[in-house]
């Protein structure tokens, strides 16, 4: 089982930015899919990125499509989500994931991201 801890949010103003981490361990998540999903108060939770293990490929949802990078490192078994030009609208609890196209194994716990504006 891989345990998930992200970290990295906070309280940034509108238009700066965030890097958040997710640090696996348990196990390599070398050849897992990794994914960056998010739940604001009294909504569901949403995907936000993924990055594939086999070629890095990545896609985004069409809210956060050229202001978030997703990226990941093999060695230190960490998956990143640097956040850009952020928006009151991006405010929520922020969770990575393995698996994020199917049905996910692991779930972080999460790490609040507020955007003032």
């Amino acid at each position: 089982q891989v345990q998930l801890v992200e970290s990295g949010g906070g309280l940034v103003q509108a238009g700066g930015s965030l890097r958040l981490s997710c640090a696996a361990s348990g196990r390599s998540i070398s050849h897992y899919n990794m994914g960056w999903f998010r739940q604001a108060p009294g909504k569901e939770r949403e995907f936000v990125a993924r990055i594939t293990w086999s070629d890095l490929s990545t896609r985004y949802s069409d809210l956060v499509k050229g202001r978030f990078t997703i990226s990941r490192d093999g060695a230190k078994n960490t998956v990143y989500l640097q956040m850009n030009s952020l928006k009151p609208e991006d405010t929520a609890v922020y969770y990575c994931a393995t698996n994020p196209d199917g049905v996910v194994g692991s779930w972080g716990q999460g790490t609040q991201v507020t955007v003032s504006s």
